[in-house]
Parts: C-alpha cells; structure tokens; sequence
C-alpha cells in the first residue's frame, strides 16, 4: 500500500494532477458565468416577450373592464367574443391569459383546467402591477399550478383617462427555456470532457517528456555513486531547460570521468614515484643490516639513502604545494603588484645556478612598472620554476632569455632557452604530472616532474594559459597577465 501511494506522488502525477486541478476550476468557473449569464439573458428575453404579450391583451381586455361594463365573473364569461379572442390570443402566443378586477380575482382565464375555480392572484403580484406597472416572476401562484411558472402581469389602463381598470396576467411554462438549458448543459458538459481530454492527453506526454530525462539523471547519479561514470544522457535535440540541463549533465559527467580518471593516474604516477626512492632505501639499509654491504662501502651507501630521502621530502612537498594552490583563489581580492620587480628578484635568486651552467642572460625588463592582477609570490613562483627548468635544461654557455612586454592591455612573459629540440608529440605532456621525457630522466635525476605542472595549476588559478614551442634547439615559454 505505501508503495503503491509512493508511486502516485511522483512528479508526473503532481503535475498531472495540478494541470486536472486548473482546468476543471476553469472550466467550472466558466461553466457558472455561461450559466448565469445565458440564464438571465433567456430569462430576461422570456420575460419580455410574455409581457409583451399581457401589455397587448391588457389593450384589448380594457374595453370590457372600463367603467364597470362587466360587474360579475358570469357576465364577463358569457360574452363569447372576448372568449373567442383571449382563446385565439393564448393559442397564438404559447401562453395562458388572466384577466383579473384590480383586486386580482380572476374574472376571465384561457386556462382550460381553471374552469369553475375561484381564482385570486397572490397579493403581492397585484399591489406590485397597481404601484409599478410590471411584475414578472416564477411562481406557482398559491399553489395554483403543481410546479413554478413564468408569470408576468401588467395594469390594464384606460387611453383616455389613464385609470388602472384591472390586470392581465400572462402565464406560460418553462418548458421551452428548460429543453433550451438542458441543451446548454449538455453542450457544455461534452465540451468540457473533451476538453479535459485533451489537457489530460497534452499534459500526459509534456510531462513525461519532463520526467524522463529527469529519471534518466536519478538512474546515472545512482551510477556515478557506486564509482560508474560512462553512462550520459540521452540528447533529446530540446533546446529548452531540459537540453541544457541535460549538456551540462553530461558535461559535468566528462568532468567527473577526467578527475576520476586523473585520480587514478595521480595516484599510480605517485605510487610508482615513491616506490623507487623507497625501495632504493629499504634496500640499501637492509643491506647495511645484514652485513652484505661491506663496511667501507657503508658511507657510500648512506649518502644514495640520504640523497633518496630528501628526493622523497621533496616529493611530498611538491604534492602538498598542489593541493595547496588548486584550493586557492588569487583572484578573489583582486590586488595588483610590480611584475617588473618579481622578475628581478627571482633573476637575483638564480644567479647562482645560471653561474654554474654557464649560462648568460638576456635580461628584457622595462624599468617602469607593469602594474598585474594576481597573487605576487605565486607568479613569482612561476617565473622560479620556468627560469629554472629553462636553466637546467638550457645547452651550457648558450643564454637564457627573460623579458616582458605589454601587449593589448596585458603583460606577456616570455622565457627561452637554446638546448635540444622538444619532440612535438611531447610538448603537450610537459605541463602533466610527475612527466619526465628521457632527457629529464637522464640529467635531472633529482626532479620529481611537478614543476611545470605547478605553473599549469598557478596560471589556470588566475584564469591564463601557458604557451611552449621548441623549433631547431629554442624552447620558448609565454604566458599572459592582467594589466591594471
């Protein structure tokens, strides 16, 4: 059972049910207005067709009911014209005449089921004609008739001298009004069923066109959890909300898949960097415990052991650095700093290493300041490492290159280098970590391949990208950055 009413309060019945909910109080609050309106229009024109009616055979009933002509009901009755002429009157006009005294006694009717009654029309009818002149209701006149009529009554008054001489009574059924109702409600009733099909048939294939792609999502986020990201929605070719929830469905999938896919790789290229150092150590100690290095080879080992542990120290270092500045967001304060001034202090820095390179320097640093927007000591970082893996690298007494220029409102880097030509299907690999090409692995043993990664993660933070080309033994490094 609560599985059953669980089922009904999904999402398509809520709004198929909300959609049911409208329409039918639409449809029910123009079923009122129609109703009222054609019911007081049909009434009205009822009405004023009858009184048309009583007003034309008060005309002719006043001849006979001035100045006291007829005293008695006998006397009006027996007078076979004015029978014969209310008779031909009611037959012509769908409706039963009474002609009444202006007490209301009935004096005259065409009714042929009155015959022999005393009549008396109510009071109320009767006081309201002598003071108003009109009076139209549905009424079953005192119980006269089994159900209510439509009766309408008029004064009738003398030409000449305007004397109120006594009432005509014009009363008919309501049949015709009521097959005419009953036509109304039928119309409307079919009308409004069809109508309702098809907001329930409309609303039925709108909202599954809703709810499936919604599904489809719950299903692929249940994937995503147990560590499954193949799966991607379907492209429905819907340039609605739907579409454009359902693109970046997929590509926030894309981006779940890469990070997965980069975790796992992190987490291999880190398991395989720290295995070497650390079985070089355990080896190596191993060795001088169980006595199988010799004793005057124990230094020699010690200082490999000693060299290893700071490769490692290094290692996670770096590691820890990443993390570190992949959660930081340079921009956020906005702040401006001197790149003229960084780039000088780390060209101080690295006098040393360039020296024992042998290595010259062309320098290209205007002496005003370039005012950019970032963090001071993560650009200064960048421009470090560059500097240094273009030092490391660089073919020994050829010169390194460091220079700035502005450039369409933003300050351009440039570090080069003369060495060895970078194949050209490495060149994308340089940025990735712990990547190290044959050359690195054969001159920079004491490297751990995250140095220009850190520049890739450094420059994406400040949302800026470097550039590397290597042609005929010239690496050159460019990257970008917001002038004041």
């Amino acid at each position: 059972m609560k599985r059953f009413r669980n089922h009904f309060q999904g999402l398509y019945w809520r709004q198929l049910s909300v959609t049911a909910g409208m329409v039918i109080l639409t449809l029910f609050l123009l079923g009122a207005s129609f109703f009222s309106l054609s019911y007081n229009y049909a009434r009205g024109q009822k009405s004023e067709e009858i009184g048309t009616k009583a007003r034309v055979m008060s005309q002719l009933s006043v001849n006979y009911l001035e100045n006291g002509r007829y005293l008695t009901i006998e006397e009006l009755q027996s007078d076979p014209d004015f029978q014969q002429l209310a008779s031909f009157a009611a037959m012509v006009s769908d409706a039963h005449f009474m002609i009444c005294d202006t007490a209301g006694h009935v004096l005259l009717s065409t009714d042929k089921a009155l015959d022999g009654m005393v009549v008396t029309m109510p009071a109320e009818m009767t006081r309201e004609i002598m003071e108003k002149g009109y009076a139209a209701r549905r009424d079953s006149l005192n119980g006269l008739y089994e159900g209510k009529r439509f009766v309408v009554g008029v004064p009738a008054v003398n030409p000449e001298t305007q004397e109120k001489v006594g009432e005509v009574f014009a009363v008919s059924t309501m049949a015709s009004l009521d097959s005419m109702w009953s036509g109304f409600i039928g119309l409307f009733f079919m009308t409004a069923f069809v109508v309702l099909m098809i907001s329930f048939m409309a609303s039925s294939v709108t909202t599954m066109r809703q709810i499936q792609p919604i599904r489809e999502m719950a299903q692929a986020t249940r994937r995503y959890a147990e560590g499954d990201f193949d799966i991607r929605m379907n492209d429905y070719g819907r340039d609605d909300e739907i579409g454009e929830l359902a693109a970046s469905f997929n590509n926030m999938a894309e981006s779940l898949q890469q990070t997965e896919r980069q975790r796992r790789e992190f987490i291999a290229n880190i398991s395989h960097e720290l295995k070497t150092p650390m079985t070089t150590i355990a080896g190596y100690t191993d060795g001088i415990l169980d006595g199988t290095i010799p004793p005057e080879s124990e230094r020699q080992y010690l200082q490999i052991i000693s060299d290893e542990s700071r490769r490692l120290s290094r290692l996670v270092r770096r590691m820890l650095d990443v993390s570190q500045l992949q959660a930081m967001d340079p921009l956020r304060n906005g702040s401006h700093f001197d790149l003229c001034e960084s780039m000088r202090r780390v060209l101080i820095s690295m006098e040393k290493k360039i020296t024992d390179r042998d290595l010259d320097v062309e320098a290209d640093i205007p002496e005003e300041p370039i005012l950019v927007l970032g963090d001071n000591d993560m650009i200064t970082q960048v421009i470090y490492n560059l500097l240094e893996n273009a030092a490391k690298f660089g073919r020994p007494g050829s010169t390194l290159y460091l220079g700035v220029a502005v450039i369409d409102g933003k300050a351009r880097v440039t570090v080069r280098n003369w060495g060895d030509t970078i194949p050209a299907e490495e060149l994308p690999l340089l940025f990735e970590r712990f990547h190290k090409s044959d050359k690195s692995r054969s001159e920079d043993k004491d490297g751990v391949g995250l140095g220009l990664y850190i520049v890739k993660t450094i420059l994406e933070q400040h949302k800026e990208k470097i550039n590397v080309t290597s042609e005929d033994g010239v690496t050159t490094f460019t990257f970008s950055l917001t002038t004041e």
